[in-house]
């Protein structure tokens, strides 16, 4: 299983995308309880549910993981666990996939300059108080001390989706033979 963490607009969910268009992979569906965006559907990019029933299940031990970012929660269900899977994370998550002690989970840091996570994220449509109030959180959020060791790190800055997605099924492969 890839694991894919990084600050927001790093280039985790187009990556995660790619992966699976070019590679076969698929995507681990993480549940939230975040409104969904323009383009987004229900079971393919996230699943969407309640925040009451999010808690139910928490409570219930469905998930892997969980975290509250930005007022909302998220969590991999036990369920989307395989080796040919590919999931987008906090550190949180990530060290919970950790805990699993499975040899074929690799994991990526994916990194972006601020200028260039700020363009992505206004061209996806993020309001500017959303995008101002991601990278203050993201500072501290995913620094290297709260992330810890990761297999490999990826800076995305002047890479396309189609690189970035080979360099980590690249070493995905590396790592797991």
């Amino acid at each position: 299983m890839i694991i894919l963490v990084g600050a927001s607009a790093s280039g985790k969910t187009v990556t995660a995308l790619e992966l699976q268009k070019k590679y076969g992979l698929k995507k681990a569906i993480t549940t939230t309880t975040r409104e969904m965006r323009v383009g987004e559907r229900d079971g393919v990019e996230y699943f969407f549910i309640s925040k009451e029933e999010f808690k139910k299940r928490l409570a219930e031990n469905r998930f892997v993981e969980s975290s509250l970012y930005n007022g909302n929660y998220y969590g991999c269900g036990i369920d989307q666990v395989a080796d040919d899977k590919v999931v987008v994370l906090d550190p949180n998550g990530l060290h919970s996939f950790k805990k699993l002690a499975n040899k074929n989970i690799v994991t990526f840091l994916l990194i972006a300059d601020e200028k260039i996570r700020r363009e992505r994220m206004a061209s996806r449509g993020d309001k500017k108080e959303n995008i101002d109030q991601r990278i203050t959180n993201d500072v501290v959020d995913f620094s290297l001390e709260k992330i810890g060791d990761v297999d490999f790190i990826i800076k995305t800055n002047n890479k396309s989706i189609e690189e970035t997605a080979d360099l980590v099924y690249q070493n995905y492969k590396k790592k797991i033979s």
